[in-house]
Parts: structure tokens; sequence; C-alpha cells
């Protein structure tokens, strides 16, 4: 399978580090195509402008100040996003990814007075999110996850109808210990072998 690996954490010595990478490299070992977005590495720019905005609906203009990271998705049949959960949510650069890649007419058509909206990325069967999160289980699921949502709900609505989802994540994060780190990686490692 083709994989998209969607990455975004400022520090490369962070946890988030080690888990992207123990991915990436499960992933490879299992047989999956691999490439990589890391967005803070290549210095992404998560604001969209007035002219972007401005732009936002005019198909094929809207496509080119994000051509290259369209072209990842369009090329990928599935994506994994490794991020840290800060606020209960995304991190805002790579909610500023989804809001500047995720353009209509190419991953999505606008709805109608008469058509909801219709998804454009049925090619994508597979989703999945690995994130660590300060607050506890019952804290993350009490405030709702909304990190979770707008990837596993929200985006899969613009991919296949049997667009398959996983959700990986290391709570408590803020008091982990170098065995919880070990057992989550070894977690990471398996997931990979389910993404088919």
């Amino acid at each position: 399978m083709k994989i998209l690996i969607v990455y975004c954490h400022p520090c490369e010595e962070s946890f988030n580090h080690a888990v992207m990478e123990t991915a990436r490299g499960a992933l490879g070992q299992a047989g999956h195509d691999v490439r990589l977005i890391d967005l803070y590495a290549m210095g992404f720019d998560p604001a969209m402008g007035a002219r972007e905005r401005r732009d936002y609906h005019t198909p094929g203009v809207n496509e080119r100040p994000i051509a290259d990271h369209l072209e990842l998705v369009t090329w990928a049949e599935g994506i994994v996003f490794v991020y840290p959960t800060w606020w209960f949510g995304l991190p805002a650069m790579l909610k500023g990814w989804c809001d500047r890649v995720f353009v209509p007419h190419s991953t999505f058509e606008m709805p109608t007075a008469t058509q909801p909206m219709r998804p454009r990325l049925t090619h994508i069967r597979h989703l999945c999110v690995i994130t660590t999160c300060g607050a506890t289980w019952w804290i993350s699921k009490f405030v709702g996850e909304p990190g979770r949502r707008t990837i596993l709900r929200g985006l899969r609505y613009l991919c296949h109808p049997k667009c398959r989802t996983n959700y990986l994540a290391h709570y408590k994060m803020d008091t982990s210990t170098e065995a919880s780190r070990a057992r989550f990686l070894t977690r990471v490692e398996r997931l990979a072998g389910v993404i088919a």
C-alpha cells in the first residue's frame, strides 16, 4: 500500500519523532511504499492568506499554493498522522495543513442546494492517528478528542466509503516513563502490520 506519513512536531529529540521513525520503519518492513511530510522540517506555513482564501473555490487555482502536498495526498492509499495532542486537538501547524491542502474540487465537491458534499479521495482506504496526550484517557474522552474527530470523522468523509481507521494514543505523556514509552513504540510497530 502507498502510505503517506504526515508528521507534526518541532523537536527532533521528541518522543513524537521516535514514534514517527518507528512507524516509518515498521511500515517499510511490512512492504508498504512510504513517503513522509515533515511539516516543521519543511517550514510549512499553516496560515491561509487573503489571496489563497479568495481563490479557495476556484478549481485549479486553489491547488497552486499546495500542489506538492496535494500530489502526495492524491498518490496515497493510506495516511498516517503522527502528532502531539495540544489543548485536546491538533497542533496549529497540522490544522493549518488540513485547512490549506484539502481544497474543493480536488479532495471534495462542494455541497449544492440539492446535493451534500461529495468525497474525491476515494482512493484512500486507511486513515491512522498516532498521538501523545498530556491528559488521561478519561479527561480526553470527556473533552471529546476534537483532533481525533477532525481526522477520523471529518477527513474520513472525503475517503473511500469503507475506509478503515485506527487511533493509537499514549495518554498521560507528561508523566510517562521509559517503560510506558517503550510499550507504546511496540504498539506502533504492531499497528503497522494491520494497515492494509
